[in-house]
């Protein structure tokens, strides 16, 4: 029997490098969303691991022979005391290396379904040290619910009440390594942002959201500048009330009033090479 998991996209609705820890990472305060877009994890028993890649963006993974589907597979059944044993298919709907949590999610699908697939328990504690351990975003990716995100992603507290909007996703065709945008920043670091309790609109979380920044935005146009041409386009479409990129990029979003306006803004942006996709938060 075949099993299944979504692995929506990861959206930062904003990003402040707040320090850097002595051991060189950095410390960050972010409003993770997830979008009602994103990969697939199939699953199927078998007496060996095994991974096949599928969908538009398969071949983006095609150099990689161990990515995070993988190590996130073997790092559960470490944990469990068994052999990793799954026939497994992704289903690769997001464009990778682009900012908005497709590896991440893909870890974190991963860990959901074979803790289901093997019949395993293994405490929400250990499953998130298994998460970090595999990257930043694999925590909050593991809960795939919004949330406050801080220190170096293990600290996750209670978004504010998300009000019903629209959201727009726009990736330019070019990948960014998250490392070279680190690499590129330069200033002070942020301070952490004070939320309120929740929204009851989507003009007011833009409100709220717009004095606040993405500290990766500026290096990572820097880097390729096309960025800068998406987020113009995006705000020039009616009723854009905030464009940004997502994490180290190159996806950069657009908050609207409906989903509806969101989807007639993705069809306007269509061009070659860019993907594009209109829809509404996950709430």
């Amino acid at each position: 029997m075949t099993e299944s998991e979504s692995a929506p996209a990861k959206i930062n609705l904003f990003l402040h490098v707040t320090g850097k820890r002595p051991d060189g990472y950095h410390l960050l305060d972010s409003l993770v969303v997830f979008a009602e877009v994103g990969d697939r994890l199939f699953a199927e028993p078998s007496d060996r691991l095994s991974l096949r890649l599928t969908g538009p963006f398969a071949a983006g993974l095609d150099g990689e022979a161990d990515n995070l589907v993988l190590r996130a597979a073997r790092g559960l059944a470490e944990a469990a005391g068994i052999a990793p044993h799954a026939a497994l298919v992704l289903e690769k709907n997001l464009p990778v290396a682009s900012g908005i949590g497709g590896g991440s999610a893909d870890a974190a699908a991963t860990l959901r379904l074979l803790t289901r697939l093997w019949g395993v328990r293994i405490p929400p504690t250990q499953l998130d040290a298994i998460a970090i351990r595999l990257g930043a975003d694999v925590p909050v990716c593991l809960r795939g619910r919004p949330a406050q995100m801080r220190g170096v992603g293990e600290q996750l507290g209670a978004a504010p009440n998300m009000p019903a909007c629209g959201l727009l996703l726009i990736n330019p065709g070019v990948a960014l390594g998250t490392a070279d945008v680190f690499r590129a920043r330069g200033g002070d670091f942020s301070p952490p942002a004070a939320l309120p309790a929740g929204w009851t609109s989507a003009a007011a979380m833009a409100d709220t959201l717009r004095p606040l920044s993405n500290d990766l935005q500026p290096p990572a146009v820097a880097l390729r500048p096309t960025i800068g041409t998406v987020l113009a386009a995006i705000e020039a479409q009616p009723g854009c009330l905030l464009a940004r990129m997502s994490g180290s990029g190159a996806t950069c979003f657009g908050l609207f009033p409906t989903p509806a306006e969101a989807q007639v803004a993705a069809t306007a942006l269509s061009r070659p090479g860019w993907w594009s996709w209109g829809g509404s938060i996950g709430r």
